[in-house]
């Protein structure tokens, strides 16, 4: 099923140029082709016809910052009652703070760690009596780092985040109520891979399948599931700080083993850091692409499959080696 609208005709669509190497005359040749990966996100538009709000209820998760918290403003301003879970709420975060001051009886912040059977219980018993529809996870984490640098511990504490938090709040919130919605939030890097971000990849591929998979067994029940693939945001959501990058940078250096430590060595390690770095502005600020997905999902009365607010999907083999390795 195709997420998107275009605006244009596929013939009309830009045209890219990359060139192949042509081993039997020893000659590079152009490589044209035309894909719906490279229209500007502003032209990207999504069915009028949605369902009235009326009294339906929402859980979205995160909210103390980032997608979940922009999510939580605009669907409560969209007339649903919401339940903000933030795993900050007991600590007092900036976040829930601002959430609290809205002072609505529609928008209630809930005490919610998503790693935390208890937590998630509590959730279960106050909000199961009046949810019909459901954001899935759209707390994660994410951190970096080539495969040998990445220690195994890293990557089940990302794991246990984004993708078991992601299941522990399914199997806790299921069945849905009767023609409810699940919309789990994924990432590009979802379905396409990227150096150095093996241990998030690989927990939003996860995700991914497990969207799958619980799309088809929740059919029957008239349950539909949606997932929205952002790219890249973190100029947006503030995910890295150069600060940040070198905290993490310096424990995976010092938890290196000794032989790697040789095989690579300082520079090469430091170069990678120093690449990292540069993505801390990059990316949009422009979050509304992710939200207009969600609500979408929400209230559409034929949400898609999957949503692609995103630059680019699966490219060739051939095309991501020329991008990541040559």
């Amino acid at each position: 099923m195709l997420a998107t609208r275009l605006s244009r005709p596929l013939s009309q669509l830009p045209r890219k140029t990359l060139t192949v190497y042509d081993r039997e005359n020893g000659a590079r040749r152009p490589l044209l082709f035309c894909s719906a990966s490279f229209i500007p996100m502003g032209h990207w538009t999504y069915a009028d016809e949605v369902d009235p709000v009326g009294s339906k209820a929402v859980l979205v998760t995160g909210c103390n910052s980032g997608f979940g918290f922009s999510l939580a403003n605009h669907l409560h301003s969209k007339g649903f009652l919401v339940f903000a879970g933030c795993l900050m709420k007991d600590k007092g975060h900036d976040g829930v703070e601002q959430l609290v001051s809205l002072n609505s009886n529609r928008l209630r912040t809930v005490q919610l760690n998503v790693c935390s059977s208890k937590e998630v219980d509590k959730v279960v018993e106050l909000v199961c009596p009046l949810l019909s529809r459901d954001v899935g996870p759209g707390v994660g984490i994410s951190t970096f780092g080539e495969v040998e640098f990445t220690s195994t511990e890293t990557y089940k504490e990302v794991a246990k985040v984004n993708l078991w938090g992601t299941v522990r709040m399914m199997k806790s919130f299921l069945p849905p109520h009767p023609k409810g919605r699940v919309v789990n939030i994924s990432s590009m890097l979802g379905r396409m891979a990227n150096p150095a971000r093996s241990l998030y990849c690989i927990t939003k591929f996860g995700v991914e399948a497990f969207s799958d998979c619980l799309r088809y067994e929740m059919h029957p029940l008239g349950v539909k599931v949606s997932v929205v693939e952002p790219s890249n945001f973190i100029a947006a959501t503030s995910l890295y700080s150069p600060e940040s990058i070198q905290a993490i940078a310096k424990k995976m250096w010092d938890g290196l083993p000794e032989v790697v430590r040789k095989d690579y060595g300082k520079k090469y390690f430091d170069e990678k850091i120093a690449k990292m770095e540069t993505y801390c502005n990059s990316g949009s600020t422009d979050t509304s692409p992710i939200i207009n997905a969600v609500t979408h999902a929400l209230t559409t009365a034929s949400p898609y499959t999957r949503y692609h607010p995103m630059i680019m999907t699966h490219l060739p083999g051939a095309i991501s080696n020329m991008i990541y390795i040559h």
